[in-house]
């Protein structure tokens, strides 16, 4: 890579890729507590996301840049939540009365969706 690729084309971007960094260091270390953290950091930064034209321009580095950070975060997210799922399994296999009274991650909702039968159309398409 070449350093004007590694460069953030914003300070925003860069806090937001710290912040990433952090989130999955936490990950890799099994880090409940610094996970946790980090998400709330990482909240702080995205609340604190410029307002900018620059964010509506297909070709901007912004952009680009901002969209390359929502796809590793999201991969990030997968990863919380499969661990959140690890620890319910083996909650559940340690204690399995209480994990009687907890619905699993990966559970269905029981009540009926508010969206109707055009909104379940729209998001199975």
């Amino acid at each position: 890579m070449t350093a004007a690729a590694t460069t953030p084309s914003h300070a925003w971007i860069g806090s937001l890729q710290a912040e990433l960094d952090a989130l999955e260091a936490a990950l890799l270390r099994g880090d409940a507590p610094g996970v946790e953290r980090a998400s709330a950091a990482m909240q702080t930064v995205l609340q604190q996301a410029p307002r900018s034209a620059a964010f509506s321009d297909p070709e901007s580095a912004l952009r680009r840049d901002t969209q390359t950070a929502a796809q590793r975060f999201a991969q990030l997210r997968q990863a919380v939540l499969r661990a959140s799922a690890q620890s319910e399994r083996a909650v559940a296999s340690l204690l399995p009365q209480q994990a009687m009274q907890r619905q699993p991650t990966y559970g269905r909702i029981a009540k009926p969706s508010s969206l109707g039968g055009a909104g379940r159309g729209f998001l199975s398409a």
